[in-house]
């Protein structure tokens, strides 16, 4: 798994220029886990793929360690990358990994997604996304899934990548043929490279969006971490909000969870034992990266 994630902090470094800005500090504390150093926080966002679980696996501890949080007075959030399943399937799947997860605290980037569709003009959209799920909540949009019939992809006013799962590299030329052609919008609702998974790392519609970017001179729109919109529906769902200073945001992933973080202003936590930098050097991630978290652990 580490020749995959040193490809995938690669890709990441070379599309750093589309990411948010932030600022950083220096010196990362250092502890086993997240108990150790989640006392001055009152809100705790947490990524899942990496953080909670590695596929469709809990990692060990995890649920035990909401439920420690929870009794000790923290709120806790899921805030997701994950686009390509409807909310109903998260929360399954959740329910199936041991965690006690409200539908209110889990906030994905595939709901990020439907909000900014919501404030779109009409259109005829082409769909990166498996048909194997219900559509409920696309209902209202005219959509096309995107296939192997290269009519399709002329005949959409827009794009929107949202999973990658049977997503192929012709389905991608198809589309880049497309956009080069005739040049549409593109809204990515999962910005993520890579995603852990139990046999790997798996490519995510990111991946595809900036090698289109990269190939036709597309400019994607991304919604999702590193970028705002997810954290203010998260931060939006609060009744009354911590300040930036009480929050701390715990991922995998230095240019998505952490990037994001300080995007927004809120403190960081990176995980290290399970995720996307399992098996690099995480001290040169970090340096080569130039996105330092305020913590390092193990494992929540």
């Amino acid at each position: 798994m580490s020749g995959d994630a040193a490809a995938a902090f690669e890709a990441y470094l070379a599309i750093r220029h589309r990411l948010p800005p932030a600022e950083f500090t220096a010196d990362p504390a250092r502890a086993d886990t997240l108990a150790d150093v989640a006392d001055p926080y009152d809100l705790i966002l947490l990524d899942a793929y990496g953080v909670l679980n590695v596929g469709e696996t809990a990692i060990p501890g995890a649920a035990a360690r909401i439920a420690a949080l929870r009794a000790a007075g923290k709120r806790v959030a899921v805030v997701s990358n994950s686009a390509g399943y409807p909310k109903r399937m998260m929360m399954d799947r959740y329910a199936r990994l041991g965690f006690d997860f409200a539908p209110a605290e889990v906030v994905t980037s595939r709901e990020a997604l439907l909000a900014c569709l919501a404030g779109q003009p009409p259109r005829h959209w082409g769909l990166m996304l498996t048909d194997a799920h219900d559509m409920d909540e696309f209902a209202g949009l005219r959509t096309t899934f995107l296939g192997d019939d290269p009519a399709d992809y002329d005949a959409v006013d827009g794009v929107l990548m949202v999973g990658s799962d049977g997503w192929t590299e012709h389905r991608q030329a198809l589309l880049e043929d497309a956009m080069r052609a005739r040049p549409r919008p593109v809204i990515v609702g999962n910005p993520d490279i890579v995603a852990p998974r139990e046999d790997g790392l798996s490519r995510e519609p990111g991946h595809f969006a900036h090698g289109l970017a990269d190939r036709t001179g597309i400019a994607p729109v991304f919604l999702g971490k590193p970028f705002p919109q997810i954290f203010e529906l998260a931060l939006a769902r609060l009744d009354a909000p911590p300040p930036p200073a009480r929050v701390l945001m715990v991922g995998d992933t230095l240019h998505t969870d952490i990037l994001g973080g300080r995007h927004m202003g809120v403190a960081t936590a990176l995980v290290t034992g399970f995720g996307s930098l399992k098996g690099l050097d995480v001290d040169d991630a970090i340096a080569r990266s130039g996105i330092v978290p305020d913590l390092i652990v193990g494992r929540i």
